[in-house]
């Protein structure tokens, strides 16, 4: 799905309230990697601070081209798959928003923060249940990745997957997985709504209709 406007998120979500200056959570194409922050504390790889950083900016490009191979062969070599460029992506967050499965199941393998936080203030499994990435959401599920986490938005996995896309198969396909997995549908948005009543709301049925055989 496409980068949407704040302004035309809340209109999609029947919002009559002034949204707050921040952007959805979808995820941009791939950008510069002018600086960097670190998530968790990069490998031992014997490396200078500055080696260690130039090695760990290449495997996000790396990993935003979907290039397996060289993500291996740079994780191989003492890439952080938890360091941050200046988008405040990792390998790890941005294989989990795009669905990029190899990749993501490589950064898990190599010790990825499934906590870690996105720039929206998202876990991996938002966006990726936002984008119907049904493997992606599966992987992150058994992976553990929080399903309740609330963004700087005010939306869970299942809020966005309700909110930001279609509500066609793929979109109740996630709803399943995340609710069979312990997602409580009873949280709201910022608006007060539950994802059952949002899905109504846009018209969704069977979508509701998922929602409301868990609860």
């Amino acid at each position: 799905m496409g980068a949407l406007s704040i302004a035309g998120l809340a209109v999609l979500a029947g919002c009559s309230l002034a949204v707050p200056d921040a952007q959805p959570t979808a995820t941009p194409a791939p950008t510069g990697t002018e600086s960097v922050s670190t998530g968790s504390a990069a490998p031992e790889s014997g490396l200078g601070a500055g080696e260690q950083e130039d090695l760990d900016q290449r495997l996000i490009r790396a990993a935003k081209d979907n290039d397996v191979e060289l993500v291996r062969e740079l994780v191989a070599t003492g890439g952080n798959v938890n360091a941050k460029d200046s988008m405040e992506d990792s390998a790890f967050l941005y294989a989990g928003a795009e669905g990029f499965n190899e990749i993501l199941e490589l950064t898990l393998e190599n010790g990825a923060d499934v906590k870690s936080l996105n720039r929206y203030g998202g876990t991996a499994l938002i966006p990726a249940s936002e984008h119907g990435h049904i493997q992606t959401v599966k992987i992150l599920i058994d992976a553990g990745v929080p399903l309740d986490h609330v963004n700087d938005p005010g939306w869970t996995a299942l809020q966005e997957a309700v909110l930001l896309n279609d509500g066609g198969p793929n979109q109740q396909e996630v709803a399943r997985l995340l609710l069979e997995a312990g997602a409580d549908p009873q949280i709201t948005d910022p608006q007060g709504r539950t994802a059952l009543e949002n899905a109504r709301r846009l018209g969704f049925e069977e979508l509701a209709e998922v929602i409301e055989s868990h609860g």
